[in-house]
């Protein structure tokens, strides 16, 4: 990730955020965009090429988990990722306005969003709630980072959030997870 890496987001932050979303024209589409970011992780490419078929049952529920294939991730790095309680709420309420087919985020013309299309409508989201230093990418670092400090709790290793990001490298994980402070004098003072 060469330059400067978007900013993560705080609760707060994040709850501006689907406020914004739950105030547009298209409110179920967009907190659904918002969620996948910051909920599973993805990447705008990755958001903008998820179909409904990775996201459903075979009798038509909103799985448990998103089954992202190899097609729509980048560096064909598909994942199996469990679909956080919000985000599979936020799913059903999009899929009572939608065939179930295709892709899951749709433009208003009625075909996929691009992911040029993701990148701008969160560069908007962003600045009209007036947060610096955010990207399309923001939502990931923060669920990236996230899921590194909880990890332990789960029993897990940092090589799971590997996995869920979706990186071929640790060292690329690693890179993603922004640092505490607090955190670190804590750990220390317990020595």
């Amino acid at each position: 990730m060469a330059g400067k890496q978007a900013k993560i987001l705080s609760k707060t932050d994040e709850q501006e955020l689907m406020l914004y979303a739950a105030a547009t024209r298209y409110p179920a589409r967009n907190t659904v965009i918002v969620l996948l970011s910051t909920r599973s992780g993805l990447r705008a490419g990755e958001i903008a090429k998820l179909t409904w078929d990775m996201v459903l049952t075979p009798s038509g529920e909103i799985s448990h988990i998103v089954e992202l294939h190899d097609t729509a991730a980048k560096k064909k790095s598909g994942r199996s990722i469990p679909i956080h309680v919000e985000l599979q709420v936020a799913l059903k309420n999009l899929l009572r306005t939608s065939s179930g087919q295709g892709a899951v985020v749709q433009s208003e013309r009625g075909g996929p969003m691009t992911p040029n299309s993701i990148v701008l409508w969160f560069n908007l989201a962003y600045r009209t709630i007036g947060l610096a230093g955010c990207s399309s990418h923001s939502g990931r670092r923060t669920f990236i980072t996230r899921a590194a400090r909880m990890v332990h709790r789960a029993g897990g290793s940092l090589r799971d959030v590997q996995l869920l990001a979706g990186h071929r490298s640790i060292q690329t994980t690693q890179r993603y997870i922004d640092g505490d402070s607090d955190a670190q004098r804590k750990l220390v003072a317990m020595l």
